[in-house]
């Protein structure tokens, strides 16, 4: 596959750092609660989670990326219970996570990325934070990162339609200076979201 072939390298493709926004939200997960890594690649995203003291869970579809996430969790002594899924594949349990992290998952056509949305809504409990960033149209302009398909990027009437039944905390488009190894790396068109799931 795709991406098995961009993972096989050295070099991490996206870096080891988590990605900027995610860090940002560092006062909204807390020690103990489960979170869900969503096709997590190399694991910086999920092994951070871990290392916030979470109890977290992460997939790909990748093999390749997958060894070198657990490479990564231990190389910072955390643990990650990595799984190899698509995201047809994975279950999304009802009300099982605190947090579910969505970082650059931009690789889903409407139709899969409906299902996906869907599936992070569910899988979030009570109370749960969604925390998603993404890539507006205005990326392919940048070609910094990101798909070159139109139909993948995200924009502020697409999210707030998607995430209607979440109590939206913050929604903001911004272009930013991203740095995030080989793969994601010059002036971006990125957007934020940050959404709870209401009791």
């Amino acid at each position: 596959m795709m991406w098995n072939e961009r993972y096989d390298q050295e070099e991490y493709l996206f870096g080891t750092e988590p990605n900027a926004f995610l860090k940002s939200c560092a006062s909204l997960v807390k020690p103990g609660q489960k979170a869900l890594a969503v096709a997590d690649g190399e694991g910086r995203n999920g092994v951070w989670l871990a290392r916030q003291g979470l109890d977290v869970a992460g997939f790909d579809a990748s093999a390749v990326g997958l060894d070198k996430a657990r490479r990564l969790a231990e190389r910072h002594g955390v643990e990650v219970d990595y799984q190899l899924a698509s995201v047809e594949g994975w279950a999304w349990e009802r009300e099982a996570f605190d947090v579910v992290a969505a970082i650059f998952i931009q690789f889903a056509e409407p139709p899969l990325r409906k299902l996906i949305f869907e599936g992070m809504i569910r899988t979030l409990k009570p109370g749960g934070f969604l925390l998603l960033q993404g890539y507006t149209p205005r990326q392919i302009e940048y070609g910094t990162g990101g798909p070159r398909a139109v139909a993948n990027l995200y924009t502020r009437p697409m999210l707030e339609d998607a995430f209607a039944s979440l109590a939206i905390r913050r929604l903001e488009e911004h272009d930013s200076e991203v740095d995030e190894g080989a793969g994601h790396s010059g002036m971006s068109a990125l957007i934020d979201l940050i959404a709870r799931k209401v009791a």
